[in-house]
């Protein structure tokens, strides 16, 4: 199941597994804080296998067009579990004054 929540509004629980789909270059440019890099090229079955299947994936980008592409992806791997698109991505969260890790 694919489900959208604006990154603005979105409340962090610590334990939430974030995958950042940008290149590897973008992610280190500025990314969420507690966001793992995943690029989007890299995705596979394999990938899944990292997160329990009961924990929600929640998937971002810089603007919000690869991640709802990446959720897509994700959910022909496998459907029965949950992936949650952070509409706005990176952008939406440094306008709103999220924390951001810059240049690591």
């Amino acid at each position: 199941m694919i489900r959208k929540q604006e990154i603005t509004t979105f409340e962090f629980p610590a334990d939430a597994i974030i995958w950042d789909v940008r290149d590897a270059s973008s992610y280190t440019e500025a990314h969420l804080q507690g966001a793992v890099n995943q690029p989007i090229a890299d995705l596979s079955a394999d990938s899944l296998t990292q997160v329990s299947t009961d924990q929600p994936i929640y998937i971002l980008c810089g603007g919000g067009s690869k991640a709802p592409r990446a959720a897509e992806l994700l959910e022909g791997f496998d459907s029965g579990r949950e992936y949650v698109v952070l509409m706005g991505g990176t952008r939406a969260a440094r306008a709103a004054g999220l924390p951001l890790i810059e240049g690591v």
